[in-house]
């Protein structure tokens, strides 16, 4: 072969196997968001079976208060029934939590190839909101690494190296050969009863009258001016999917601070005084209850808010392609 088809074909090769690179990476970034949301669904879970044991003790708390009212002669019987209700409640949701913590660790425990027993130490995960970066470098990472935009760049690279190809392939081959005749012609004459030897050569080429890969390479020219218009609409569709997830992320991180900083002490505090109130005599049951379930509410919502900025953290770094931690 005459010029650099070789080189080329080893490129093309090259290339293609940068793409299956770029879907093997692709792959291993959805299976970080799926370990990622596992992991922190299974920290909400154990979050929520904790809420759900502190649900047991203030009604426990309560009933015991109604009791010891009862027995003082202050309240009817009612109210002491009432108090076993609630309690009788918590202690069954307090199960139905405990069942869907089990459920969360053994989908953890599949994707990361465990025995579906078998236990995690998580700490604390939600103690700390993560940092946010800037949406300008979020957005100049997405551009780098988002798996998307990856594989189209990687289609452009390996349509330019067959097209590199394709205008190798045009340049002739050249044949060249060497070789001996050995003949027995026999009869009388020189060299009668032996052989006669003589050296050969050849020397050819192909010329490509009718075939200059004209359509090949008018083809590869315009996959590769659709894989460029394809780049560019993918680069403004992942910038706007980056916005979207990163304004979703602010709004949850918001929503939490709320949350952690305002609505939940409120309610704490406020169950605490109708429960002193109850327990002086001031308040009837039915507001403490009242009150006891707004706050486990709160407290419900407020372990929602914290998992719902996990998962646009987990969405934005899918939109990125990249982790932000």
């Amino acid at each position: 072969e005459i010029g650099p088809r070789r080189e080329r074909r080893i490129e093309v090769a090259r290339q293609e196997s940068a793409l299956t690179e770029t879907d093997i990476s692709a792959l291993e970034r959805q299976l970080r968001r799926s370990v990622r949301d596992a992991f922190f669904g299974l920290a909400h879970a154990r979050a929520v079976t904790a809420q759900q044991d502190g649900a047991v003790k203030l009604a426990e708390r309560l009933h015991d208060i109604a009791k010891a009212r009862f027995d003082a002669g202050d309240i009817p019987q009612l109210e002491v029934t009432q108090a076993e209700l609630e309690a009788a409640r918590a202690q069954a949701n307090r199960q139905v939590a405990q069942q869907e913590e089990k459920v969360a660790l053994s989908g953890l425990n599949a994707l990361l190839n465990e025995a579906a027993t078998t236990d995690w130490d998580l700490g604390d995960p939600f103690a700390v909101l993560p940092a946010t970066p800037a949406l300008e470098d979020v957005l100049a990472r997405a551009g780098a690494s988002n798996a998307e935009i990856a594989r189209i760049s990687q289609e452009a690279k390996i349509e330019q190296s067959r097209k590199a190809l394709f205008e190798a392939e045009r340049i002739p081959n050249l044949g060249l050969q060497f070789g001996a005749d050995f003949n027995a012609p026999g009869g009388s004459g020189t060299n009668t009863g032996g052989y006669e030897v003589g050296p050969r050569g050849q020397l050819s080429i192909e010329l490509p009258i009718f075939s200059h890969n004209q359509g090949e390479i008018s083809q590869s020219i315009a996959n590769a001016r659709a894989l460029d218009a394809a780049l560019a609409a993918a680069r403004r569709a992942v910038d706007a999917k980056v916005e979207s997830a990163y304004f979703e992320l602010e709004a949850r991180e918001t929503q939490t601070q709320l949350y952690r900083q305002t609505i939940l002490p409120s309610s704490r505090q406020l169950e605490e005084m109708t429960e002193e109130s109850y327990r002086a005599g001031k308040a009837n049951i039915m507001t403490v209850l009242g009150a006891q379930r707004d706050v486990r509410q709160v407290e419900r919502d407020y372990l929602d808010s914290l998992l719902a900025v996990q998962s646009a953290i987990s969405q934005l770094e899918e939109a990125v392609g990249a982790p932000l931690d």
